[in-house]
């Protein structure tokens, strides 16, 4: 698991500046590669300080460490995804087929319960399909070749969907490109097969998306975006939260609220938004409780 984080975040840097081109979905901000890096370094970091061999432990004092100080959907959703997993498998030391299949399901299940209104063709599409694939019935319960197969097929499931991203969102059908999100979510994905599937020969379905997938029909440049993302990490009851959320809904859009872990008194959650004027939110948050880790980005310019 410390190898496949390790492994994401090199690949995500390696791709970062073409993830930045692809971001056109939900708003051009020329973000999604940098926001994935960033936060995947972060889970892979935190996997080097916590013993012990219990993989599910691991992946969620990773998550969790992410989810602090993610940055933009995409870095809340790769974080969330690695605690939901993480949750899934806890208490194994050894990860199966079956185990796994499962476990990016239920990151795909805590990642749509993050988003008002999740939409096909962006990274929760990546996670269903992947949660999807048949564990093979023509090799051993539970043994490695089960696994490397398994892996096979759900990397190249979740490439199908990242084709069909272009056609389902309509700015990437103007564009004819794939979706920048559902790419990294793939490029992860693709990490933990290379980590886990041995060391058989496979053909790259990140080089061939690539090649074919992400040139964009005209060389128009990204439109000028205007607003602001705010991030914060929250301590509030449930019921708070999705007060909060609520609002943040009428107030603006593209809000994650998503909890991080638990502790006495309710819920440390992880909250992102997208607003016109950040101190709207900002409001909102203060009315619920102390924000930490607050980051307020304009969406056409630098942090401020």
């Amino acid at each position: 698991m410390r190898n496949w984080l390790d492994a994401a975040h090199r690949d995500l840097r390696e791709h970062a500046e073409l993830l930045d081109d692809l971001n056109v979905f939900p708003v051009a901000d020329a973000d999604t590669g940098a926001n994935l890096s960033v936060t995947v370094g972060y889970a892979a970091e935190a996997a080097h300080l916590i013993e012990g061999r219990d993989v599910g432990e691991l992946l969620v004092h990773a998550g969790r460490a992410a989810l602090e100080e993610a940055r933009g959907n995409s870095g809340v959703l790769a974080a969330v995804t690695l605690t939901a997993m993480g949750s899934a498998v806890e208490g194994s030391t050894r990860l199966t087929a079956a185990q796994l299949r499962d476990a990016l399901t239920a990151a795909q299940v805590r990642c749509s319960s993050s988003l008002t209104e999740p939409v096909r063709g962006t990274m929760i599409s990546v996670l269903q399909a992947a949660g999807e694939v048949p564990v093979p019935e023509d090799c051993a319960e539970g043994s490695n070749q089960q696994l490397a197969r398994w892996l096979d097929l759900m990397v190249g499931a979740c490439a199908e969907v990242v084709i069909d991203s272009v056609s389902q969102i309509p700015v990437l059908t103007e564009r004819g490109t794939v979706d920048s999100g559902a790419l990294g979510m793939l490029i992860v994905l693709a990490a933990l097969r290379a980590e886990l599937g041995g060391a058989a020969d496979r053909t790259d379905p990140v080089r061939e998306i690539i090649r074919g997938h992400t040139t964009p029909r005209t060389a128009a440049a990204h439109e000028q975006q205007e607003g602001y993302e705010v991030m914060g990490t929250m301590d509030l009851t449930a019921l708070d939260a999705a007060e909060l959320r609520h609002e943040l809904d009428d107030a603006g859009h593209s809000v994650i609220v998503s909890a991080v872990g638990e502790h006495e008194d309710g819920y440390t959650w992880r909250v992102h938004v997208h607003v016109t004027d950040p101190d709207v939110a900002l409001d909102l948050m203060r009315r619920r409780g102390t924000a930490r880790n607050v980051a307020v980005t304009s969406l056409s310019a630098e942090p401020r």
